[in-house]
C-alpha cells in the first residue's frame, strides 16, 4: 500500500504524517500498514539505551501542542491533531455518553476533574482501586475469599473506556529517574481531561460548527478515504 510505505526515523516526521492525516494510531489495527508501529523499523520503535523512538517521543509530541494522544483507537493508543480533535470528541461522547458509563466510571472521571491532571497510579488509587491485579481479596472478620470489583484491572478498563469516549486523554509521560539523574523506565501515563488540556476547543458546539455527531463522523470518515482510497471503507469506519 504506497499511502503507508513510510519509514518513520524521526519525531518531527511522525509529527508531520500528524498534522497531514489528522489520525495516527500506534499500533496495528483493522486497517493493515497504518501504524507508528508497522512504520517504525523494529530496533527503533521502542528506543534502547543510546537513542530514543516513538514510545520516547510521546511526551514531547504531546508538549507541542499540535495534537492529542490516548487510546482513542479501537482501545488502542493514537494520536489525533487538534484541527480533527472537535469533530471526534463531537461523535465519541455521543457515542459513548456519560450517562450510559458506570457508577465508577463517572467517579474515576470526578475525581480527575477535582485534581485537574494525576498520574496513573495517583488516580487509580484516588478513586479507591486497588494496585494489585488479583481478582479476590479477602474479608477482614474471616479468610472467605471475595470478588474485589476495585482492582487495578478494573481500573484499567474504566479509564480506557473514558479514552475511548474522549472524555479523558494523556496529558503527558513521566519517568523515574537514575541516580544518574536520566529517566529510565517505560513512563507513568498523566491523565487529563481535553476541557482542561485543550481549553479553546470548547465549547465544542461552536468548534465542529453546528454539525451532529453522525456528521462530525462522516466527515473524518470521508477525509480518511480520500486520503486512503484503497482502504475499504468498512475498515475506516471500523477505527472511527
Amino acid at each position: 500500500m504506497d499511502r503507508f510505505s513510510i519509514t518513520i526515523e524521526r519525531q518531527e516526521q511522525l509529527e508531520k504524517l500528524i498534522r497531514e492525516w489528522g489520525f495516527m494510531p500506534f499500533f496495528k489495527n483493522v486497517i493493515g500498514g497504518f501504524s507508528i508501529e508497522e512504520m517504525t523499523p523494529p530496533e527503533l520503535l521502542f528506543g534502547d539505551e543510546s537513542s530514543n523512538g516513538p514510545w520516547q517521543w510521546k511526551g514531547p509530541i504531546i508538549g507541542n501542542w499540535e495534537s492529542a494522544y490516548g487510546k482513542f483507537l479501537q482501545k488502542k493508543a493514537g494520536y489525533i491533531s487538534l484541527e480533527w480533535l472537535p469533530d471526534f470528541m463531537n461523535w465519541r461522547r455521543w457515542l459513548y455518553p456519560l450517562k450510559k458509563e458506570s457508577k465508577d466510571t463517572r467517579h474515576i472521571l470526578d475525581v480527575l476533574v477535582a485534581n485537574e491532571s494525576m498520574l496513573s497510579k495517583q488516580l487509580k488509587v484516588a478513586s479507591g482501586f486497588t494496585l494489585s491485579r488479583k481478582r479476590v481479596c479477602f474479608n477482614s472478620d474471616d479468610s472467605t475469599p471475595q470478588i474485589n470489583t476495585h482492582n487495578g484491572m478494573a481500573f484499567d478498563a474504566l479509564i480506557a473506556q473514558l479514552q475511548m469516549g474522549t472524555h479523558v486523554c494523556i496529558a503527558d509521560f513521566e519517568y523515574l529517574i537514575s541516580k544518574k539523574g536520566e529517566p529510565y523506565g517505560w513512563g507513568v501515563a498523566r491523565y487529563c481531561t481535553p476541557e482542561a488540556m485543550y481549553p479553546d476547543l470548547f465549547p465544542l458546539k461552536d468548534r465542529v460548527e453546528g454539525r451532529t455527531p453522525r456528521q462530525s463522523r462522516e466527515r473524518i470518515v470521508n477525509h480518511l478515504q480520500e486520503l486512503f482510497p484503497d482502504v475499504e471503507r468498512g475498515k475506516i469506519e471500523r477505527l472511527v
